[in-house]
């Protein structure tokens, strides 16, 4: 319908609009300024029951979207992150990551299409045209800005449409909500999980290369040998997790050589050990230097004097490398006498 069909009485009246004035083409301005085409009304300008249609259906917008968030909220607390589903014709997918995908897409869809059809069909859609003007805003300017912004928000309606603007206002207070809700995966917080490893008094010292114990004639003078604490297999779903702070290096010295006085007392017979992960940022130290008794990490080339401690003389890292204490059993393997004094790894937050 346009407004050719309807009575003049029954159109809107035009606002009072500073149109730019028609130019004639002449020898300085070859172009003409045609001016703004007439302005043409819609439907909801004309017809009030064809606005309150509209008007629902932007409501029905914003609320669908307030729905998905609480749906994106509700399958994040409620659907297992390992579960899956199969979805035509993509294949089998996460379920909790098409959930999550769909509503929240849903969500941030339905704001924004409500924002347009609200824009669309109720706001004003009169073309203004303005004279350039300077850049420099002047108390004429600015008093012009606030009235514009005034009739702007009258012509959206967003005083007169209440379903609209509660509507509105509900979609965009829920959907923060949705990253609020991510920073369910900050947690659990660690507590003292990262200060303890798998490393206990009488946990025997297990060659990583061949899996069975190790005696001390196992370990020969200037050799490197990397080791695990007994029972934790390659199998195990929480290997990973736990070699990452219990992985360990090997080596034997000359006690002659060993200039730390505790580095000694936690020794036998020479043999010290020492946690393999850096304390940069967690890289595994691979590289030995038998003449200087140097450990290289290889990421950030941080480099560890296993004969002083595996005190820092060169790199980013932050502080030695933390030392096991070890012994001998009866049997005549080697054994921690209990974990690590301090964190392994790179310094936390948590660190003391």
């Amino acid at each position: 319908m346009s407004s050719q069909d309807i009575p003049e009485e029954n159109l809107p009246a035009e606002q009072e609009t500073a149109h730019g004035a028609v130019s004639v083409a002449d020898e300085k301005n070859p172009f003409s300024d045609p001016g703004l085409p007439p302005h043409e009304h819609r439907i909801q300008d004309i017809d009030e029951r064809a606005a309150k249609r509209s008007e629902r259906v932007v409501a029905l917008l914003f609320t669908v979207s307030m729905l998905a968030t609480v749906a994106f909220i509700a399958s994040y607390v409620a659907i297992p992150h390992d579960k899956s589903i199969f979805v035509f014709p993509i294949g089998h997918l996460s379920a909790l990551n098409f959930a999550l995908g769909l509503t929240l897409g849903t969500a941030l869809f339905c704001i924004g299409a409500g924002a347009v059809h609200w824009a669309r069909t109720l706001m004003s859609d009169v073309e203004v045209a303005a004279e350039r003007h300077p850049i420099e805003a002047s108390p004429e300017l600015r008093a012009q800005v606030h009235a514009d912004f005034r009739q702007g928000a009258k012509e959206s309606a967003i005083g007169r449409r209440k379903l609209i603007r509660n509507t509105m206002f509900g979609a965009l207070t829920l959907v923060p909500l949705s990253g609020v809700m991510l920073l369910r995966d900050l947690g659990p917080l660690p507590h003292s999980s990262l200060r303890h490893t798998l490393w206990a008094k009488g946990k025997l010292l297990v060659n990583m290369n061949t899996n069975e114990p190790l005696r001390p004639e196992d370990v020969a003078v200037g050799s490197l040998t990397f080791a695990k604490p007994e029972g934790l297999e390659e199998t195990d779903e929480e290997f990973q997790t736990e070699i990452a702070k219990a992985a360990l290096m090997i080596v034997r010295l000359q006690p002659d050589n060993i200039k730390d006085k505790r580095e000694l007392q936690w020794s036998h017979e020479g043999i010290v050990a020492y946690s393999k992960i850096c304390t940069h940022v967690g890289c595994p130290i691979s590289l030995y230097e038998q003449q200087t008794h140097h450990v290289l990490c290889p990421c950030h080339q941080s480099t560890f004097d296993l004969s002083d401690g595996a005190r820092v003389i060169f790199g980013p890292a932050g502080h030695a490398l933390p030392q096991l204490r070890i012994g001998v059993n009866d049997e005549g393997y080697l054994e921690a006498l209990g974990d690590f004094e301090e964190p392994v790894g790179p310094a936390f937050w948590e660190r003391g």
